[in-house]
């Protein structure tokens, strides 16, 4: 079932066929229950879209965040089982430290905790059961380790992982010269590409939601004739249509790196509808969308695991709120201005932090710290 329009976009053009042909329900069924995705990931490597990101003069396509922000909402819309979305900006990060030659195969983000006796400890990494290699950021800096390496435990999402290097491990991987501008880290990076993730994943679940209230019969009738099912989709539906309007601002940049401030806003808006749309549409499929066979679940089990990744709805209401109450100087109107316009600004004065470039939160000390009300994957600290 075609789940978004991309007409115009010739990336998503391209990428929309071969997620159809590659990654069905079935196939994705296979690889969460144990099955290998190399045969998928090299599917995707072949076509290019790994390297999207990367410069021209580097082999990539030298995109920005919104000329791929269709392909990422595609990869939501499919339940993609491999990390493509984190390997284009992990690549994208390597090539800009001069590491390009270092990324290989599939590439978690995720962010980690040195011990006392210098191992290395990654919580939920994202969808680090089925990724070759996790680029990972502590306090000590930057590195890029084999995930086949790692000691994996098992995560709350099916794919996810905990993973653990030794210390032996840790210091037989260099620190990499990664340096990100003003405002920027690796959480927000993360937070960046899975609202995009959400916003497509949402349009499915909208999308099969209206499907089955058309087809699924009650008193002689598509239960979607009913006025208490027709109010359920159309609160769906303005979910989905915010949620996606504020992906898309969250990838407005002039290059391949975002705003902190317009990511705040794409993230917590996401992360807020993906509660809200689950739960509508499970209550309008009634107990069969929470069955194995029903493919309903490979999608809301997603929209929780994401509304989580990198900080939930609660995390980045916070980051907002402090650059409107503590970082702005000058009217609200201003800086909601500066956030919401689709217009930007040229790189060439990227040196002078702008409106809507606000400086990153301190790291928490450890994983497993809650982020508010709306809670946090652990993954997404420090």
């Amino acid at each position: 079932m075609d789940t978004l329009d991309t007409r115009d976009d010739l990336l998503a053009d391209a990428a929309g066929p071969l997620l159809r042909d590659q990654c069905s329900a079935g196939q994705v069924r296979a690889i969460e229950a144990g099955g290998s995705p190399r045969a998928l990931w090299t599917h995707l490597e072949n076509a290019g879209f790994a390297d999207a990101l990367l410069p021209e003069d580097q082999g990539g396509a030298g995109l920005s965040l919104a000329q791929v922000f269709a392909v990422w909402e595609l990869c939501g819309a499919h339940h993609l089982p491999v990390p493509l979305a984190e390997t284009m900006v992990a690549r994208a990060l390597l090539a800009q430290a001069g590491c390009a030659a270092a990324a290989g195969g599939s590439i978690t983000l995720a962010q980690g905790r040195v011990d006392a006796a210098g191992g290395l400890h990654c919580a939920n990494a994202s969808l680090g059961r089925v990724a070759d290699a996790a680029l990972v950021q502590h306090a000590g800096g930057w590195q890029l380790l084999p995930v086949a390496q790692a000691r994996a435990e098992p995560a709350a999402f099916c794919l996810d992982a905990h993973l653990h290097w030794s210390a032996t491990q840790v210091a037989a991987a260099p620190l990499l010269p990664l340096v990100l501008r003003h405002g920027l880290d690796l959480r927000t990076l993360q937070a960046c590409l899975t609202a995009a993730l959400l916003s497509g994943n949402l349009a499915s679940v909208l999308l099969r939601t209206l499907e089955y209230a058309n087809t699924r019969q009650q008193f002689g009738r598509p239960i979607g004739k009913f006025q208490a099912i027709q109010h359920q989709l159309a609160v769906m539906s303005e979910h989905v249509c915010a949620a996606r309007m504020a992906a898309q601002l969250g990838c407005q940049s002039a290059d391949w790196l975002p705003e902190r401030l317009r990511v705040a806003v794409a993230k917590a808006r996401t992360s807020q509808a993906a509660l809200a749309v689950a739960e509508a549409s499970h209550a309008i499929h009634g107990a069969i969308g929470f069955t194995q066979e029903c493919d309903l679940q490979l999608f809301t089990r997603r929209l929780h695991a994401w509304r989580q990744t990198a900080g939930s709805e609660s995390f980045w209401h916070a980051v907002a709120g402090a650059a409107l109450v503590d970082q702005h100087q000058g009217l609200t109107l201003d800086l909601l201005r500066a956030t919401t316009d689709v217009t930007v600004p040229s790189r060439s004065s990227a040196a002078t932090p702008r409106p809507c470039e606000i400086p990153a939160a301190p790291q928490a000390p450890g994983p497993g710290v809650d982020e508010g009300p709306g809670g946090g994957r652990p993954g997404g600290h420090a």
